[in-house]
């Protein structure tokens, strides 16, 4: 069958990397992919984003399944104008994807229906945020009321961090927010401490299938210090997320999540995240949804599946009511796959572009390198991206993970590439 993956990240590379695997596939078009898919004979890309464009084209070309990976085209309501031309597509509705477009909407959703997170306020006022801030102190975190490409939260450590990140986002928007109808808001709310851990499911409007458990690091340097990215890095499994965890998760977050759109209308259909914060006696709380699978978590999560990935697709579009997950069963390399994540010179802020990508290794079995932010122009692959690559192996465990990654690593060559030295460091102390 022809299937087409949207986006053109490392997790959409994962996606389609994974989804060639399966022999019923027949050609895999990423729109608008990367220089790695462009790379690849296994892909073609297809320079459409538009909504309405790559509707017409999936029709023309009878694409059988479409997969979307980012955040922006869900936030356009891509699936429901699949949907209405009778296209087989996995995704949240646009009105279910709010739980990810507007953090006001998901909040409010977790208090209605008694799901664990983090208390909070919502404003659009400056001097009524700046006032709450006065009030509550700090540490205390402010997130943008809508789409930032994952750095539309500060964890401010200090007050004076937290007026100066409700100035950006409300007066300013230095972050380069979306923000919904209504102009822009925040959510200022109360800090938890604790670790976190990426919590993401597959959902197809009443079924729900864990994936493997992850955990991202989100800040740009060593030791989980310096601004947040798009996130550094990942690992899978995440020691964090023990079987009680993971029972708890399931049964006081996801579960109510599913049944409690489902209840106001708006089932939910796709990947579900769920970013936890997972305290010192195992109880977690929702620090934020996601309607999407996470970047990078993505790539050691599909590198580590060994299940047909074309037939849990198929089973979770089904038409009808909802689809058929619960007769999926997933099956996982028992392995640790780990990924380090390159950047960009200047990332996460002014990141610089067109710098030359040399030493890339040939693929195996164990290692993969997946292609986020590069672009391919008269042979030459290049960055065009804050997040260039995401180099992702499998070992028997997150030592011997490590070890391998950043022996891959050191062959690839770019001006100003910058990485973490020390991906998976919480899961080699536990």
């Amino acid at each position: 069958m022809k299937i087409l993956v949207i986006g053109g990240g490392g997790r959409e590379h994962a996606l389609a990397w994974k989804l060639a695997q399966s022999p019923k596939t027949h050609k895999i078009y990423i729109a608008p992919g990367n220089g790695g898919t462009a790379l690849d004979c296994q892909f073609e890309n297809i320079n459409i984003t538009d909504v309405q464009e790559l509707r017409s084209w999936a029709t023309t070309q009878k694409i059988a399944l479409t997969v979307v990976g980012p955040e922006v085209p869900l936030a356009a309501g891509i699936v429901d104008e699949f949907r209405n031309h009778d296209l087989r597509i996995f995704g949240p509705s646009k009105a279910a994807a709010q739980l990810e477009s507007s953090k006001a909407f998901s909040k409010a959703f977790m208090k209605r229906h008694g799901i664990p997170t983090a208390d909070y306020e919502t404003f659009s006022d400056p001097v009524a945020a700046h006032a709450y801030i006065d009030l509550k102190g700090a540490p205390i975190v402010v997130k943008a009321d809508g789409l930032a490409a994952g750095k539309g939260v500060v964890v401010a450590l200090t007050a004076a961090q937290a007026h100066e990140a409700v100035d950006f986002m409300l007066i300013d928007n230095t972050l380069g927010v979306s923000y919904n109808q209504g102009g822009a808001r925040v959510v200022i709310e109360e800090f938890l401490s604790g670790e976190e851990a990426s919590f993401i499911v597959m959902a197809d409007g009443k079924n729900v299938l864990p994936l493997a458990t992850s955990q991202d690091h989100k800040r740009l340097l060593n030791g989980d210090l310096g601004p947040n990215t798009g996130g550094m890095g990942a690992y899978s499994p995440a020691p964090i997320v023990t079987p009680d965890v993971h029972a708890r998760a399931m049964r006081e977050i996801i579960l109510p999540t599913i049944r409690g759109m489902e209840k106001d209308g708006i089932p939910f259909t796709g990947f579900l995240y769920a970013g936890l914060m997972i305290d010192a006696h195992g109880h977690p709380k929702t620090l934020e949804f996601n309607c999407r699978l996470g970047d990078p978590e993505t790539q050691p999560i599909m590198i580590r599946l060994k299940t047909d990935l074309v037939d849990v697709l198929m089973a979770a579009t089904e038409p009808g009511s909802h689809g058929k997950l619960d007769e999926v069963e997933l099956q996982w390399d028992r392995r640790t796959a780990l990924g380090v994540v390159l950047a960009a010179h200047g990332y996460p802020l002014a990141h610089r572009k067109g710098d030359a990508i040399m030493g890339l290794p040939k693929d195996t079995e164990d290692a993969v390198v997946f292609h986020a932010g590069t672009s391919l122009n008269a042979g030459v692959l290049s960055t065009s991206g804050g997040r260039v690559l995401c180099v992702t192996v499998l070992a028997d465990n997150v030592r011997l993970a490590q070890q391998r990654a950043y022996e891959v690593i050191l062959g690839i060559r770019f001006d100003g590439m910058q990485y973490r030295n020390d991906i998976g460091h919480r899961a080699v102390k536990n």
